[in-house]
């Protein structure tokens, strides 16, 4: 993966395989400290001890298509490769956090990308899940949780429709991306 974006899109993909109903995805940054974490947790199903500790293995999988994860794995190593650090916390029954933290000046640190468009894509293409997307960078903060978007729409208009996709699109864009810029 060529952006950290895809990452985030990567392993929200797994909360949805987990049967996650809220998935949380964080980004904060502070430029000054030079450093940008970026946090992903569900409610989903989890995962015992023992495949926590397998988990970034990328010959660890439960796809049944291939015998190959990479998610995790490459995940974790953009974080290591760029001077920063990864950790997976994980309970059966009650879901998964997954954090990562990055030196931002690293060279080898990927460029975050469209973080907005997998945002949006998350949020409309999952009718059936909520999403809290946060971005701060210590001084401003931007939140988009779908469960206020859904109270005030009502149960009949889905947040896919085109108007509304329209509107969160701008939202993100205006209460998100704008915290970060181009900066990361």
């Amino acid at each position: 993966m060529r952006e950290l974006a895809l990452n985030v899109l990567d392993i929200a993909e797994n909360s949805l395989a987990a049967g996650a109903k809220l998935i949380g995805i964080s980004l904060s940054f502070n430029i000054a400290k030079d450093t940008m974490r970026i946090d992903i947790c569900d409610d989903g199903c989890g995962m015992d001890e023992e495949t926590v500790k397998k988990v970034t293995d990328p010959f660890t999988t439960s796809r049944t298509t291939r015998s190959v994860g990479m998610g995790l794995p490459l995940f974790k190593y953009s974080a290591e490769s760029a001077g920063g650090s990864f950790r997976i916390s994980s309970r059966k029954g009650k879901g998964t956090t997954v954090s990562a933290e990055y030196r931002i000046s690293h060279i080898d640190r990927m460029p975050l990308g469209d973080f907005g468009g997998v945002a949006l894509q998350l949020v409309t293409m999952n009718p059936g899940v909520d999403f809290c997307i946060s971005v701060t960078d210590g001084e401003r903060a931007g939140v988009l949780d779908t469960r206020d978007v859904k109270e005030i729409l009502g149960e009949d208009i889905p947040l896919g429709a085109p108007e509304v996709r329209a509107f969160l699109k701008d939202y993100i864009r205006e209460n998100l991306v704008s915290i970060y810029g181009g900066r990361l």
